[in-house]
């Protein structure tokens, strides 16, 4: 019952589900080619750091267990799945063992579309496939369980965008998303990044076995880098533009662009140290960052991006009175105008993290 209401309590903003032109599936090329850079990093790290116990798999029955947490609805969870496999493999073989069986865990939240999900599994695989539908700051695995978790670019997005109140400093009035630049905005979404981070890392460290390897991909900041200074920062920026323009002229109300906030926040490098120091539930045993890609996207690519990511926000927030479409031909429109910024390096600022954990002895 407990973990029913813990789950209760997050909301839930999937990526756009199927496969057609506004899909997720259709509209993740950027955090692919962030898994492709990141894949030598991981075989590395897998190598190094799983600890493998002999005796666990001396029964044939005995499967080894990896998760993929906010895994959506491919394909790219099925390359991380595949480089992971293919890296623990190599760990059997190094200790002169034979592989196991692989168990593969897919979660996301309950209004994931795991139909598409499932349809698109790779014939090929050399694994067997479950769904775990549930937040992932919440507990999802029996203890003990897990010998790999793997989880990319999802930690940024919040259980909750920080409650605030008209008369308070950190009221997110004049934007739909936390620039950095007001220091009271900026601190209440950290304190909900921090809350969120401890309730992760909490759960995981009950699931993980003894020995077992945690990989975080995150989209994060260098230290003292203000998430407005970036491309993806300026793109919210466009985007809470439009919305602002499409209020003006009365097609969508005024107070719920006022308090409309995107749930995400972006931490620094440092910050993200600190909230796994401070939480001491694991340690960090390799850290590195991959080439930001950005500047390789189209204008049409980016909106592609950015639609597939936010468009179910929006619309749970604004309901049937708003046109996500005439949205974002608006955003596509702005993003034209600025098309120099991709080339822009004020705004290629932003850095994406490949972290290793393990749990305290």
């Amino acid at each position: 019952m407990a973990e029913q209401e813990s789950n209760a309590l997050v909301e839930a903003h999937p990526m756009n589900g199927g496969d057609g032109p506004n899909s997720y599936a259709q509209n993740s090329t950027v955090q692919k080619r962030d898994m492709e850079a990141a894949k030598e990093m991981i075989s590395e790290a897998i190598s190094k750091h799983l600890d493998i116990d002999p005796n666990s798999f001396s029964n044939p029955s005995q499967p080894f267990r990896i998760a993929d947490l906010g895994c959506s609805i491919g394909p790219n969870t099925f390359f991380a799945v595949q480089n992971i496999i293919e890296a623990a493999e190599s760990k059997f073989k190094s200790i002169k063992q034979k592989s196991p069986q692989f168990q593969v865990f897919f979660n996301d939240h309950v209004e994931n579309d795991f139909n598409t999900l499932f349809r698109s599994l790779p014939s090929t695989r050399k694994y067997f496939a479950t769904g775990v539908p549930g937040s992932f700051y919440a507990p999802l695995f029996p203890n003990s369980s897990l010998h790999i978790i793997h989880l990319s670019f999802a930690l940024h997005w919040l259980s909750t965008v920080p409650k605030d109140h008209g008369n308070s400093l950190c009221w997110n009035k004049e934007s739909i998303y936390c620039t950095g630049k007001s220091k009271e905005v900026a601190d209440a979404y950290f304190g909900q990044f921090k809350r969120d981070m401890d309730l992760f890392l909490n759960a995981r460290a009950e699931e993980i076995v003894s020995g077992g390897l945690m990989c975080l991909i995150m989209y994060a900041l260098p230290n003292r880098v203000k998430f407005s200074d970036t491309l993806a920062g300026y793109s919210f920026e466009l985007l809470g533009d439009c919305l602002k323009d499409m209020a003006k002229r009365g097609v969508i109300s005024e107070e719920k662009v006022e308090s409309f906030n995107i749930p995400q926040y972006i931490p620094t490098m440092n910050e993200v140290k600190e909230v796994i120091k401070q939480n001491q539930r694991f340690r960090i045993v390799s850290i590195g960052t991959l080439e930001n890609p950005s500047s390789v996207l189209t204008d049409q690519m980016f909106v592609g991006h950015l639609r597939a990511i936010v468009e179910g926000v929006i619309k749970n927030h604004f309901g049937d009175e708003m046109d996500t479409d005439e949205l974002f031909s608006l955003c596509l429109g702005k993003l034209r105008e600025s098309c120099h910024l991709f080339d822009d390096e004020k705004y290629l600022k932003n850095i994406n993290l490949c972290i290793f954990l393990k749990t305290q002895e």
